[in-house]
């Protein structure tokens, strides 16, 4: 060997070591942050036309189309339920159900307001026009599972009582069951035995509390969706695509990207930002945690 691939052999294993080392970090941090809570569920994403009429229009589809795309560069399903589109092409309003793996964690990061800056192509001066397109990405629940811990439930023999309100026998072969944690007592009585009423009694549990729970999620989503679809400015203004300097500034990160038409096809340039995002809100979140436990 030459000193040059001594050299070389070195540099690789420095990088090897060194892309070992960012990844046993990122799997620390991982176990230290606490795990937000929609960050597993699939998302519904919805796309609409703002301040800008046919051109406003215009860009939405494309953004609608990026992010078809995205769906597809990450082997998610993208189903559209929804889409309003104009007579010389461009979109209303458009909406789709996105379903994968980390779906609502990644295009969480895509909801705001988008601006373009170009020349429309109806416009006889040359002047750049400014339009915008609201992003709305709110999460949508996979199944909810509902465990019931046997230590989290009481059950006890009642009397069982007839039509009449006598007691159809002297054993004690109703059921009551007393979902600790939140206090819930059901009784079950029908059957003859003990024990089939006790599961009848827990499958009615689990039904009510998937209810609540069910409930307390469609709650969530309607604070989280008033959040972002509070006035015509979906919350605010995330992203900026100047197409006449070919350049996209992102108001979260201190780097622009050069080449619009690449990053609107929604491959690598947009996962990269997404990805960077996602860094600088975990780095966001351990400062929290650590000013939280310093404290």
């Amino acid at each position: 060997h030459n000193d040059d691939d001594i050299s070389q052999m070195a540099t690789d294993e420095i990088i090897r070591l060194q892309t070992n080392l960012n990844t046993i970090d990122n799997e620390i941090i991982d176990r230290i942050l606490p795990e937000v809570s929609a960050d597993n569920d699939d998302a519904e994403l919805e796309v609409s036309a703002g301040v800008g009429g046919q051109e406003a229009m215009l860009f939405a589809k494309e953004l609608f189309q990026m992010y078809t795309n995205y769906a597809n560069f990450r082997k998610w399903s993208f189903e559209i339920v929804e889409y309003d589109k104009t007579d010389i092409g461009g979109l209303r309003q458009g909406k789709a159900f996105v379903n994968g793996l980390d779906v609502f964690k990644s295009l969480k990061y895509e909801c705001g307001v988008h601006r373009v800056q170009r020349v429309p192509q109806t416009e006889k001066s040359g002047r750049i026009h400014t339009s915008t397109v609201m992003v709305a990405v709110l999460p949508q629940p996979k199944d909810i599972k509902i465990e019931l811990p046997t230590r989290d439930l009481l059950a006890e023999p009642i009397r069982a009582r007839g039509p009449g309100g006598q007691h159809v026998n002297k054993s004690e072969s109703g059921c009551r069951l007393t979902h600790l944690p939140t206090g819930i007592v059901l009784e079950r009585q029908d059957e003859r035995f003990f024990n089939l009423n006790k599961n009848l009694a827990i499958k009615a549990m689990k039904n009510k509390l998937y209810q609540m729970q069910y409930d307390e999620q469609q709650e969530r989503l309607f604070q989280t969706r008033k959040q972002q679809t509070g006035s015509g400015n979906r919350n605010e203004k995330i992203r900026t695509y100047n197409i006449p300097q070919n350049r996209i500034t992102d108001e979260r990160l201190s780097e622009n990207v050069h080449n619009v038409s690449e990053f609107l096809d929604g491959t690598h340039y947009l996962h990269n930002m997404i990805e960077q995002l996602k860094q600088q809100d975990r780095l966001q979140r351990l400062i929290e945690l650590t000013n939280k436990t310093s404290n």
